[in-house]
């Protein structure tokens, strides 16, 4: 299923080793709520055939840099284009961008790089990490209006400033105008966030060596994308070398996540979810139908072309009980319907053990993303033997629920980004699973 528009023009392509070359100026740009999405980020009719491998490049001028002695700060940026694989084995195209840094690396060894993988930013196309990255502030006008930021600027430059190469994924669909973005899908984003580092590591006239190790971070949906690649890695990527996790606020259990957005300020997030799932398993699209309503669809469709601040502003407070034709709430459906329930169960994340050192993070009154969920993920992990560093963030609750959620971020992440780099300085972490016993 997509709601967004389709790409109108055919793909010519020529294949080359099995990689198809279509270079972007042939595709025909699309719009997404009046904002124009360069012609780069329509993906090529053939895909290569591994998972990693870099589908096209082209250089990317970020909107916040400065002239410095040695290079532009904080680095040189190239947008890229590589190969995926979505939760039902079919190829996809994912979009992101490297930064490489202007700063050099004083640890030891090679440079390391960490794939950031970015919080809720919408599921329109404009609303893409990477073409934030361009533009700093996307903005359309027009009778659908959007509004963009690129906030994910501050964690990817204070990692870029400890002179450690960065990589961002996109995700599958986000800014690429062939699928829907399948907004916390645990399979798809923990590919994703894998293969970037694939295409990363493979990108020519880049610092990175065959000795460089990997880092992961992210924060809410990116917490959960990398914790997800973490547990994903040993099978899926094991040539990657990843060696530590920051996974904040990570949505790990999508029932508990469902019901506490509802009514809140993000309650968009919860559309977005109910949109990738449809795409994500179409056998789900009966019940959809069934219980869904004429305010609920047309909700659906509107949220599937906006960035977090569009649903901000437009569904703040709101409740899914209208959207549908029973009046119960999406988590009460849920509920009831044991599809529902075991799509959701297999999205669980905290199932398996993860790679390498991982720290966990989670505000003790976060009631979005609630703390009680990720506990219980990183005890999870524990039981399995994975080498984890539990740490709750401590700050008032406040009655918005977007800002109990928030508010740690902006606390930890400071503290985040150090331990990340000193695990890839080989600096030991202790874990703490005890702290979790009894979980």
């Amino acid at each position: 299923m997509s709601v967004r528009t389709r790409i109108s023009a055919a793909l010519l392509a020529g294949t080359v080793a099995g990689v198809t070359v279509l270079p972007a100026q042939l595709a025909e740009a699309v719009t997404s709520r009046a904002v124009t999405i360069p012609a780069f980020y329509t993906p090529p009719a053939v895909l290569p055939a591994s998972n990693g491998t870099l589908i096209r490049t082209e250089p990317l001028k970020l909107a916040l840099s400065l002239p410095g002695i040695t290079g532009t700060l904080p680095g040189k940026a190239t947008r890229i284009m590589y190969r995926s694989t979505d939760s039902a084995g079919g190829p996809v195209a994912v979009t992101g961008a490297y930064i490489e840094p202007a700063a050099a690396w004083r640890g030891p060894g090679a440079r390391p790089l960490v794939v950031l993988a970015p919080g809720t930013m919408g599921q329109g196309d404009q609303c893409s990490t990477s073409l934030a990255l361009q533009k700093g502030l996307v903005i359309g006008l027009g009778s659908q209006t959007t509004v963009s930021i690129g906030y994910e600027v501050l964690a990817m430059y204070r990692l870029l400033a400890k002179g450690i190469a960065v990589v961002q994924t996109d995700y599958l669909g986000l800014g690429t105008p062939d699928l829907l973005h399948t907004y916390v899908n645990r399979v798809d984003s923990g590919h994703a966030v894998l293969d970037a580092a694939r295409a990363a590591l493979a990108l020519p006239n880049t610092s990175l060596t065959d000795r460089s190790s990997v880092g992961l971070y992210g924060y809410s949906q990116g917490g959960g994308a990398v914790a997800s690649a973490a547990e994903l890695q040993a099978t899926y990527a094991p040539d990657v070398p990843l060696k530590a996790t920051y996974a904040g606020a990570p949505p790990a259990n999508l029932a508990d996540v469902t019901a506490a957005i509802d009514g809140s300020e993000l309650l968009g997030a919860l559309g977005w979810s109910v949109n990738g799932f449809a795409q994500s398993e179409p056998a789900l699209q009966p019940l959809l139908d069934h219980y869904l309503n004429d305010a609920g669809r047309s909700t659906l469709k509107k949220l599937s072309t906006m960035c977090v601040g569009d649903a901000l502003l437009t569904y703040a407070n709101k409740r899914s009980t209208a959207w549908t034709t029973t009046g119960q709430s999406v988590s009460q459906i849920i509920k009831t319907e044991p599809a529902l329930r075991d799509y959701l169960a297999g999205q669980t994340i905290g199932t398996l053990r993860p790679t390498g050192v991982i720290r966990v993070a989670t505000g003790v009154n976060d009631n979005l993303v609630p703390f009680a969920q990720a506990r219980t993920m990183a005890a999870d992990w524990c039981r399995l033997g994975g080498d984890v560093v539990f740490a709750p963030i401590s700050l008032p609750r406040l009655p918005s629920p977007v800002i109990n959620h928030f508010g740690p971020l902006v606390k930890d992440q400071g503290t985040a980004v150090g331990w990340l780099r000193d695990r890839l300085a080989d600096r030991p972490a202790t874990a703490n699973c005890s702290a979790l016993n009894g979980s």
